[in-house]
């Protein structure tokens, strides 16, 4: 109940319109709101408003806040816009070089700690193990990148997952050489294939179909065993999880594979 009422005291905050923050009582600015409810009670607008300190002519930070979340729909989204959007966005007045910079720096630290977090070479033995380690690598992305993530004969991770490409997944971009190249490197004995869709849609398309099998063909002759190929996407009213695997779908045999 207590944390309920003070999602609906950090709500009516933001009802209070001023041109200066400092015309707001001292209680219910950003920063002393943060120090008397704790950071895990405030909502998203509250953050920003922490994090951003000022606002920019003509927006106090509340606004400024609230005006970010609106113009971008998300926090997601607004991680994913590039410096010089933020920077010169006339809806948001000009939000300047340093809160950009300070923005893109924040918005990166939890894919970062998220890395930092992961156990010590973890196993990837199913779509999730996989989905789990390159959801936050692939979270702001815009582009589509493709990764390769090489395991030992446990099926433990050996070195960091390596990009390969960034763009429009095609075999002149994806080529057996440089995915195998990574995989001998490493003595791996077996990889996993991953790679995003920024629109949020995993389902694989003809060209990630036929890349993964050739890639599939070429691992057997090499002996370097493809396990599944992972597509990350985002989850959905009508998508519980935000993957897909096409091992899992049957629409690339991996038979022989492990």
């Amino acid at each position: 109940m207590r944390r309920k009422a003070l999602a609906r005291e950090t709500t009516d905050v933001y009802q209070v319109r001023s041109e200066r923050l400092k015309d707001l009582p001292e209680n219910l600015r950003p920063r002393e709101l943060l120090e008397r409810v704790g950071v895990e009670n405030l909502n998203d607008a509250d953050l920003l408003a922490v994090l951003l300190g000022t606002g920019t002519r003509g927006l106090n930070v509340i606004d400024l806040a609230q005006r970010l979340l609106r113009h971008y729909g998300s926090l997601t989204a607004l991680s994913r816009a590039n410096l010089h959007d933020l920077k010169s966005a006339p809806e948001l007045r000009g939000l300047g070089r340093v809160k950009a910079m300070l923005l893109k720096a924040a918005l990166d630290l939890p894919r970062r700690v998220a890395l930092e977090n992961c156990e010590q070479r973890p196993s990837v033995r199913t779509p999730e193990d996989a989905a789990r380690l390159m959801r936050e690598r692939a979270r702001s992305l815009t582009c589509e990148c493709f990764w390769v993530i090489p395991l030992d004969a446990r099926n433990r991770l050996q070195a960091d997952p390596v990009e390969i490409s960034r763009g429009i997944l095609d075999a002149s971009l994806v080529h057996p050489r440089e995915v195998f190249q990574e995989a001998v490197r490493a003595g791996s004995k077996g990889i996993v294939l991953a790679h995003n869709h920024p629109s949020g849609d995993p389902t694989p398309s003809a060209e990630d179909i036929r890349i993964t099998r050739q890639l599939v063909q070429a691992g057997r002759i090499l002996d370097i065993h493809v396990l599944d190929h992972v597509i990350i996407g985002q989850r959905s009213e009508n998508r519980p999880t935000d993957y897909l695997s096409l091992r899992e779908t049957g629409l690339v045999d991996f038979a022989g594979g492990e």
